[in-house]
């Protein structure tokens, strides 16, 4: 069955009131977190392949996002970059749709009037996106994470969680039209970002994932908090504070991080107004660094 540019296996499968989780990449991606916070869901609930891009050369430039080569049973395939959609149902609560989403260079209209057709035909309930950020933030405290939450409640309160709405101005991701036409077609909508350090820049970081599970498990009952990759987060920061221990001027930078991290918290915990700024500033030498690598605790995630 084609809905929009995507081909879908048949049958179609008839979704109870479908959630959407989408992840989009390489945008707000950073670390694979919103790549391994959905392949995480879709292994505890039980995914199967909807569908994807018949034809993902129309949208996509195969010299940035590479095809890749495999030996199958002895024969050479290509495997070629494409948007996948995946779903999961459940007895009790609603069912849920997988939004792989890559970033399109061309033809991005015509790629998101077809992930909106496909939320307009599942009769989708509730969009929810999550991915990372880099920002200056120090890996020795919780990961901060900021989003929105629109008029969904929370089951259960989570630490280091702020709702931010996004005041950023500027150069875009052509993906912000799928969250305007949500947005029009009166869909809740939601979406979480975690801000990882600046300074790591994991391939694959999980103690990113485990708090974006962490911040997910409290406005969904069917997501426990212990499917968090905790412990294999937790041995990556390790590592990576001992090899930080020999870096002397790495060391003074992130403890300036962490007393700038505290300080701009505690700032937000006890304000009344929202024209309160914290009180703490970065040292210049911080300034510099941070500048260096393109982001400051302040500057706003594009959400």
């Amino acid at each position: 069955m084609r809905i929009g540019a995507f081909e879908l296996n048949e049958p179609v499968p008839e979704l109870k009131d479908p959630h959407v989780f989408a992840m989009i990449r390489p945008w707000v991606d950073v670390g694979s977190v919103g790549t391994l916070t959905l392949n995480r869901l879709e292994r505890y609930l039980g995914s199967t392949e909807l569908g994807k891009l018949a034809r993902p050369g129309n949208f996509f430039d195969f010299t940035r996002y590479r095809p890749t080569m495999k030996n199958v049973d002895g024969r050479r395939e290509v495997k070629i970059p494409n948007s996948i959609i995946r779903y999961a149902k459940t007895e009790n609560g609603p069912d849920y749709l997988f939004f792989h989403l890559l970033e399109p260079h061309s033809n991005g209209e015509d790629y998101t009037d077809s992930i909106m057709e496909l939320i307009h035909h599942f009769k989708v309930k509730r969009y929810c996106r999550v991915g990372a950020m880099y920002d200056a933030v120090p890996h020795t405290r919780p990961l901060l994470v900021t989003g929105t939450l629109g008029d969904v409640k929370q089951i259960k309160p989570v630490a280091n969680f702020r709702v931010r709405r996004s005041n950023y101005q500027g150069p875009t991701t052509i993906m912000n039209l799928l969250s305007e036409g949500v947005d029009s077609s009166d869909i809740e909508s939601i979406n979480f970002m975690v801000h990882l350090p600046q300074y790591v820049q994991l391939e694959e970081d999980y103690a990113g994932a485990s708090r974006m599970i962490e911040v997910l498990s409290s406005v969904y009952e069917s997501i426990p908090s212990d499917l968090a990759p905790v412990r294999r987060g937790q041995r990556q920061y390790r590592e990576l504070s001992a090899t930080i221990e020999q870096n002397t001027e790495l060391k003074n930078l992130i403890q300036q991080m962490e007393a700038h991290y505290d300080a701009q918290l505690d700032s937000e915990d006890g304000k009344t107004d929202e024209a309160t700024e914290p009180t703490a500033s970065l040292s210049p030498e911080i300034e510099a660094f941070l500048t260096e690598l393109g982001g400051t605790l302040d500057s706003e995630p594009e959400q």
